[in-house]
Formats: C-alpha cells, structure tokens, sequence
C-alpha cells in the first residue's frame, strides 16, 4: 500500500513544476511577441526559470525517498 501512496504524492509533486513550467513558456511567447529584439535576453532568463521549477520537481521526487 505505500508504493501506491508514494505514486500519487509524487504525480502531485510533479503537478506544479509541469504547471509552471507551462506558464513560463506561454509568457516567453508572449513577451516575445511584445518585444522581438529582446529575444535573447529573454530565453536566458526562460532557461534558468525552468531549471528552477524543475528542481522543484526534484526535490518532490526525492522526498519521497526521504520520507
């Protein structure tokens, strides 16, 4: 029974960086389509926004081992 239980806490945890990962995409169009020349300057900081929402995701994953 706890295997079941540790998979639905982990679909949870990946719940929200798949969401934020999501919204940092569609607002890097966005905001690409606002200001093109700003391109570059832009995908860096979409880069480093998703390493972090992804580590996120990491560390839920690894709590379940934890705990």
């Amino acid at each position: 029974m706890t295997g079941n239980i540790a998979t639905i806490g982990y679909a949870l945890a990946t719940l929200g960086p798949g969401l934020g990962i999501g919204m940092i995409g569609a607002k890097n169009q966005e905001a690409t389509a606002r200001q093109p020349e700003l391109a570059g300057f832009l995908r860096v900081n979409m880069f480093l926004s998703i390493a972090f929402a992804e580590a996120l995701g990491l560390i839920g994953f690894a709590a379940g081992f934890v705990f």
